[in-house]
């Protein structure tokens, strides 16, 4: 049996340290060797107690937790889970988890059942057993040179991406040229924290990052992220494509969902499209895919090993809508093989 994940608990309200600390407590595999009410508390207990994972409040005073976030992940990278709690119908609360970098979110209570914090012991337990496998990538603000003669073709990517995928798209995309084909992507995220996540990557990445908007027509260049919230991003109109948000419901537990968005781009580009599935727990976008490429479309799916957790691409995979599976610091590089203009002409 492996040894217990070993957490940090940051929050400044003592009522919510107990309850967070009651509640990972109940999980044998769990053990939280500490707490801090604010950051600079944080700050000295993880230096003192090198703990595997730490759950951070984002509202903190001194410094909030996402300011302090950044600096944890400039410092010393670590897996770290944002717990933020949040009025949903008057009394219920959501978390919202950033592990390594990535956003996800961990559960919204059932009315009647008493687990307000869903899952998040499983999601400490995947973050601590990342800790050991996870290599963050290198920060590069360029292209490489061997995109740098880049001609597009007329293919769409569409990427799915959940637990870990923060950083995972950061490894890809920044792969991507200034040129680089229109990309819409789905990352399972709470409305709080998208923008500032598409802020993010258009500092980190060559071309135009943005957070989607109704309407926003998809170019050469630009990146668009599929907002945190109530709708799903699809894409829509042959002609001219663009982004679409649509009300709907939870699909595989998820608002937005790569299904949603997958399933559009199946449907609207078929062949001239390229889908891509990351990091994830579940299984959203296994079926998308699928769809995707009976549609025609090349699929990627990220493999096992580089994997934060070998969810959704372990289901799509299984469901034979994986194409070919890549480690995580080559699928950027295949994207742009498979979306590039051909040498005659573009495709």
């Amino acid at each position: 049996m492996s040894a217990p994940a070993r957490v940090l608990v940051v929050d400044d309200s003592p009522t919510m340290r107990g309850l967070i600390t009651a509640v990972l407590r109940s999980d044998p595999e769990v053990d939280v060797i500490g707490q801090a009410g604010d950051a600079l508390e944080a700050r000295a207990a993880i230096k003192a107690l090198n703990p595997d994972v730490v759950t951070l409040d984002i509202e903190m005073p001194n410094m909030n937790g996402l300011d302090f976030l950044e600096k944890i992940m400039t410092l010393r990278p670590m897996p770290v889970i944002m717990v933020s709690t949040m009025t949903h119908r008057g009394a219920e609360a959501t978390l919202a988890a950033l592990e390594i970098g990535a956003f996800d979110c961990v559960g919204k209570p059932v009315p009647g059942e008493p687990r307000p914090f869903g899952d998040l012991a499983e999601k400490v337990k995947a973050a601590a057993r990342s800790q050991r496998q996870y290599v963050k990538p290198a920060a590069s603000h360029a292209p490489p040179p061997a995109v740098a003669d880049f001609r597009v073709g007329r293919k769409i990517v569409a990427i799915g991406s959940s637990t870990g995928g923060v950083e995972a798209l950061i490894a890809v995309l920044q792969k991507f040229p200034a040129n680089c084909p229109p990309t819409v992507i789905t990352q399972h995220m709470p409305p709080s924290f998208t923008r500032s996540f598409a802020e993010r990557l258009n500092r980190l990445c060559a071309p135009v990052v943005q957070e989607a908007t109704d309407g926003a027509r998809l170019e050469i260049g630009k990146i668009y992220l599929a907002p945190g919230g109530e709708r799903h991003l699809q894409v829509a109109s042959a002609s001219a494509p663009h982004c679409r948000l649509v009300e709907g419901g939870p699909v595989n537990g998820h608002r937005p969902s790569v299904d949603v968005l997958f399933d559009s781009v199946a449907e609207l580009a078929g062949r001239n499209a390229v889908g891509v599935i990351l990091t994830g727990m579940g299984r959203d976008g296994a079926a998308g895919l699928l769809k995707m490429r009976h549609a025609g479309a090349r699929t990627i799916g990220q493999n096992e090993k580089t994997c934060v957790v070998y969810g959704m691409p372990r289901v799509a995979f299984e469901l034979g809508a994986v194409e070919q599976q890549f480690p995580l610091n080559a699928i950027g590089e295949e994207i742009l093989k498979v979306t590039a203009a051909r040498k005659e002409g573009s495709e």
